[in-house]
């Protein structure tokens, strides 16, 4: 069995992130970079099939700017096999992305493609859907518990009543969700061994998939500031204010 992970190259979740002055965008230029949390667990729970015996190769594959190489080495650091890089420039979207890893599907030919369930960046959580319906796969989301039943997949999935048990027919897409484990951290020793892993990079335009953004960026703002809060003395005052000035009473 053949595990393809997808991987995204997102500002850390520790930055704080600030608008550009002329609004076009977010500030980008020396921030720390990381890979997408829901992307640690899918590698992660790639590399631990692959460690049961279940699965022969498991490979990283990002779609994005040169630096985005760096996410797709911490893949191969924490136990992926091989990586590929899809090199797009500028922004990219859901649709764009979705049709780069369906070229990237038809030509690995993997049993099981991982990835997370949204980016932090975005939040779109649209690629992986998209996705399966291209390639026609059945598609598990949120998935907090993956098990492996012959050529089935048994999924649990984080809804909002509570928990989903499903099952799929193997190939499927599956959205990984930041409670399906703990990922692991690499150590040196693997860090120094991802840098000999092999790495294949490819344009996207090479691929015949056209990346050019749909929609426009007219402007970026932050959200307006809260304003303070007020003490009342008295329940009956906190009444008052909530009928008089809140008019929710």
């Amino acid at each position: 069995m053949k595990i393809l992970v997808a991987v995204k190259r997102v500002i850390d979740y520790n930055v704080q992130i600030r608008v550009k002055e002329d609004g076009s965008g977010i500030v980008t230029e020396n921030v720390k970079m990381s890979t997408n949390p829901p992307d640690d667990n899918a590698i992660e729970e790639a590399v631990k099939i692959k460690e049961s015996g279940k699965a022969s190769e498991v490979i990283a594959v990002s779609v994005g700017e040169e630096k985005a190489q760096e996410t797709v080495r911490k893949a191969l650091a924490v136990g992926a096999d091989r990586g590929i890089l899809v090199k797009v420039d500028g922004i990219v979207e859901p649709l764009a992305v979705s049709k780069v890893l369906q070229k990237i599907v038809e030509k690995e030919k993997p049993d099981l493609v991982f990835m997370g369930k949204q980016a932090i960046d975005d939040d779109c959580n649209q690629t992986g859907q998209m996705l399966a319906a291209l390639l026609n796969w059945p598609q598990a989301t949120f998935a907090s518990k993956i098990e492996l039943k012959d050529k089935l997949l048994e999924v649990t999935r984080e809804v909002d009543e509570g928990l989903e048990i499903i099952e799929v027919n193997i190939p499927a897409i599956v959205t990984c969700d930041l409670r399906l484990n703990e990922p692991r951290y690499a150590s040196l020793p693997n860090i120094m061994k991802a840098k000999k892993k092999p790495i294949e990079q490819i344009n996207a335009s090479d691929l015949g998939v056209d990346t050019k953004p749909r929609i426009e960026q007219i402007k970026v703002e932050e959200p307006p500031k809260r304003k303070a809060g007020i003490k009342v003395a008295t329940v009956e005052e906190l009444v008052q204010k909530l009928k008089n000035e809140a008019k929710v009473i």
